[in-house]
């Protein structure tokens, strides 16, 4: 009887600590186990704490402290140290409060959408989902609670301190806070030719100067004005200089991300079918820069861009969303926005369509233009 309970005590422990390192692991982790931290870090900062209201001063810190408590108390689980009267109640603790925040995060959106991120981008997970492993973790860790026998003494707590400071210090040594100052522009590609194409409120600009013009071609002028919605600052001209002046495509891409890289191989296709399209610009994000050249070669052409670093870029992909982005502009104001691969993937045949509408269709769609 007692080797039975001790079977299912180490088979318990061995099962929460696995979740518990895992969980650790993975938010540290991309597509492979620990191959890019400071990149997964990040982005379970943006996408999950973020929108918990933590700062960027202090999300940093949270996330490498929180997964460092993480690993700790996975590998807690499987010695004996303070294992009933601590770690136990400790862990099962930490769990009800995943759960009473899946819970609340699920109550508000009012569904099971997106990944909760317990394991990170490795693993998608939804609220659901989430709540559900967690519910079956804490009835192994109550149901362990009463396996384990009652000790008059519990061990040495100094284990415990070491092992919780010693995963928290490699958390934070695996991915280095990074300086603010290292998070804006690193790099850029000159803007091309194409981009400084004339529309007519540019050719206005250039009236305004006092240039000699016929008045039958300021009358046409004036007229294309009216078809063309009013000139706003759509807060990109910090990364290109003549994003606000007419038709542009802004695209928000990773390196290496296969579905980046199929998004502008369907633009180049667009663009091959018609000559008018209008110029296009990326903003890279900075994880795998030096796969830039070989994503341009898979896109089958190269475009103006620039690389920022990896949490402004989810800043201004915008919350909540994911790449690809692609964004179609008139004179700054956001005619069209598609972002992720799910409800709101990039559609090429339906961007193709967007990009002839004329400004008077578009404002039946879009009331704000």
């Amino acid at each position: 009887m007692e080797a039975k309970k001790n079977y299912l005590s180490w088979s318990i422990r061995i099962i929460v600590s696995a979740l518990f390192i895992l969980s650790a692991l993975a938010k540290l982790s991309k597509g492979q186990l620990l191959d890019s931290p400071y990149f997964a870090i990040s982005t379970f900062e943006v996408k999950q704490l973020y929108t918990l209201g933590f700062s960027e001063g202090i999300a940093p810190y949270f996330s490498r402290t929180l997964i460092g408590i993480e690993m700790a108390l996975g590998l807690l689980l499987l010695q004996n140290n303070w294992l009933k009267r601590f770690i136990v109640p400790v862990t099962t603790a930490l769990l009800l409060v995943f759960i009473g925040h899946l819970t609340y995060v699920t109550f508000l959106s009012g569904g099971n959408s997106g990944n909760c991120g317990c394991f990170g981008e490795l693993l998608p997970m939804t609220p659901i989902e989430a709540i559900i492993k967690n519910i079956v973790a804490v009835g192994l860790l109550v149901y362990l609670y009463k396996l384990l026998p009652n000790v008059s003494r519990n061990g040495n707590f100094w284990i415990l301190t070491t092992v919780l400071f010693a995963s928290i210090l490699w958390i934070y040594m695996l991915a280095p806070i990074q300086p603010p100052a290292s998070n804006f522009t690193v790099s850029a590609l000159t803007e091309t030719p194409q981009d400084t194409i004339p529309q007519a409120t540019q050719v206005v600009d250039t009236l305004q100067k006092g240039t000699p013009v016929k008045k039958d071609t300021i009358a046409k002028i004036e007229t294309e004005i009216a078809k063309e919605p009013k000139k706003v600052k759509s807060g990109n001209a910090q990364f290109f200089a003549g994003i606000d002046k007419g038709r542009k495509i802004l695209c928000y891409f990773v390196p290496g991300c296969d579905h980046c890289r199929t998004a502008a191989k369907e633009l180049t296709e667009l663009r091959k079918k018609d000559a008018s399209m209008p110029p296009l610009s990326i903003i890279f994000m900075n994880e795998e820069a030096d796969l830039i050249p070989d994503f341009f070669k898979e896109a089958g052409a190269s475009y103006p861009y620039k690389i920022i670093e990896i949490i402004p870029f989810w800043n201004i992909l915008g919350k909540g969303k994911d790449t690809p982005g692609v964004k179609y502009f008139w004179n700054g104001n956001e005619i069209k926005y598609y972002w992720g691969i799910t409800d709101n993937k990039f559609n090429a045949s339906e961007f193709n369509e967007y990009l002839h509408k004329s400004y008077d269709d578009l404002k039946k769609t879009n009331p704000k233009l």
